[in-house]
């Protein structure tokens, strides 16, 4: 059997349904038929519709502070992108030991040679040493060129053997 005799038989046993049924039965039938196809028309196209609108109404002010604060941050970068970078200092022998005994930090050794500076560190602990080097790299733009690290028998103890280079792109 084809498709079109399976139609022909549903919409015949259909027919002689409907001519089985009285003229009361029948409104019945097309009133709850109409009632329930209004229902479904508004579960499906309009209660999403209207809930999606009142959400978008609610979430609108929200939206538009933050497109303000994206505006505001967005204009504040394009000034700060048309001021030049501050200058830092030179790296120097007295800047380096002052800023690592901030930290406990004792160099065995210290040699600078033009933007280079070769620090021997010797027992110092692995963490202040990296704490040491980031905050050096963040605010004066210092960079390891060379290292070598050593662990100690104490735990987070090393000696330690790096090459410094003062950068001249601001560090991140």
């Amino acid at each position: 059997m084809n498709l079109t005799s399976k139609i022909a038989q549903v919409r015949e046993r259909a027919l002689s349904y409907w001519i089985a049924r009285t003229d009361q039965e029948r409104k019945f039938l097309t009133v709850g038929g109409a009632v329930a196809a209004l229902a479904l028309l508004y579960l499906v196209f309009l209660d999403p519709a209207l809930e999606g609108r009142a959400e978008l109404r609610r979430s609108l002010p929200n939206l538009r502070q933050q497109a303000a604060q994206l505006q505001a941050l967005a204009s504040e970068a394009q000034a700060l992108a048309g001021t030049p970078a501050p200058a830092v200092t030179p790296m120097t022998r007295e800047g380096l030991t002052a800023s690592m005994s901030t930290r406990g930090l004792t160099a065995a050794s210290l040699n600078m040679t033009g933007e280079y500076a070769k620090i021997e560190l010797k027992g110092v602990s692995f963490a202040n040493l990296m704490a040491w080097l980031d905050t050096q790299r963040r605010e004066n733009r210092v960079l390891v060129q060379d290292a070598a690290f050593t662990a100690q028998t104490a735990l987070g103890q090393v000696d330690a053997m790096l090459t410094l280079r003062q950068g001249s792109a601001p560090a991140q």
